[in-house]
């Protein structure tokens, strides 16, 4: 990935502090922009010593035919209670390169594989979301999100920008609002951050920070 360059974030955005259940709530965020990336987010969220979260999407420009990369982990102590990794298409398809790659992964046959939520018809065919087993099962699923990862970043550094007004950059704007829109529909992170700092502040955050939109297109 080349031409990292941080993001600008309000420093009450970057560390953010709460409580909840008595416990001590530490949320950091990392912005970072690259090319064909409009935006690289890392969130990491530690509630004292019962919970700890890692979020991470990689939204694209879209000018560029790149999928989103998404990755969430939620470990208690001992092992990761849940996780998932994809690489989400906001073309018509997924690029061929990544398609085929994907395709080759020797994906492992993971024990509880867990139910997509009824918003998520954002993901591509290759997403995992499951509940480890056991440390074995862990390390597998660490190793898949590197893979992703690498196919990502190998076929980032080989395309070129599309115009502004290319039909497949316009289609590709939509797909990633409609991304974000879905993602925005998951109760459950909502309804956490509003415990602890209000709605109208989750609200916010969530539109802002998480999922906001790429700048519109003239369409």
């Amino acid at each position: 990935m080349t031409d990292v360059e941080p993001l600008e974030l309000a420093p009450d955005l970057r560390k953010i502090y709460g409580k909840l259940g008595g416990d001590d709530l530490v949320i950091v965020n990392e912005l970072h922009q690259a090319k064909g990336f409009r935006k690289l987010h890392i969130e990491t969220a530690v509630l004292g010593s019962s919970l700890d979260i890692l979020h991470a999407v990689f939204f694209p420009d879209p000018l560029f035919d790149l999928p989103i990369f998404g990755v969430d982990l939620v470990a208690v102590p001992g092992t990761i209670s849940a996780a998932i990794v994809d690489l989400s298409p906001v073309g018509n398809s997924l690029p061929v390169f990544i398609e085929n790659e994907l395709f080759k992964l020797e994906t492992p046959s993971f024990k509880s594989v867990r139910k997509i939520p009824e918003w998520g018809d954002i993901f591509s065919p290759y997403v995992q979301f499951i509940s480890p087993r056991d440390s074995f099962e862990n390390e597998c699923f660490l190793n898949l999100v590197d893979q992703f990862l690498k196919i990502l970043i190998t076929y980032s550094e080989s395309i070129r920008p599309d115009s502004f007004n290319d039909p497949k950059t316009i289609e590709r704007y939509r797909k990633q609002v409609y991304y974000c829109f879905q993602q925005k529909r998951n109760d459950k992170t909502r309804n956490v951050l509003a415990k602890i700092f209000g709605l109208d502040w989750a609200n916010k955050y969530i539109d802002k920070v998480l999922f906001d939109s790429p700048l519109r297109i003239n369409i």
